[in-house]
């Protein structure tokens, strides 16, 4: 049975932030934390599920990298993105200006970079 609640250090492991992060977001109002009987903050599996965007969507897309956004530059109808999944892991999106004002894209916010291709070149 999967759990319903997870402690702060699981939560931040599966947003792919610090605890630190987490305690701010929580003092922010950005996410919802509970105290359980010996006063632990825990994050409801719904709560994480809300924050990764993860509610009712289901991809074919198996490559998903949880990431912390460090960039967003936006110019005229496009942006670039970029994530940073693991050091020395980075990402560059370049989506339109409508999605990264959709979504909220911000640097230092946690997102998920979904990745779709046919196609992998690598030269040397």
């Amino acid at each position: 049975m999967p759990k319903e609640q997870y402690t702060a250090s699981e939560a931040a492991a599966a947003l792919g932030i610090s605890v630190d992060t987490l305690r701010r977001w929580e003092r922010a109002g950005r996410v919802r934390a509970t105290r359980d009987s010996r006063n632990r903050r825990v994050v409801s599996a719904k709560e994480i599920d809300r924050l990764r965007g993860d509610q009712g969507t289901h991809l074919s897309a198996r490559n998903r990298f949880r990431a912390t956004v460090t960039a967003v530059e936006i110019e005229g109808l496009m942006a670039q993105v970029e994530l940073v999944a693991t050091e020395p892991v980075r990402l560059v999106a370049i989506v339109t200006r409508d999605a990264v004002r959709e979504l909220g894209l911000k640097e230092g916010m946690a997102a998920t970079a979904i990745v779709k291709s046919t196609n992998v070149m690598i030269q040397s």
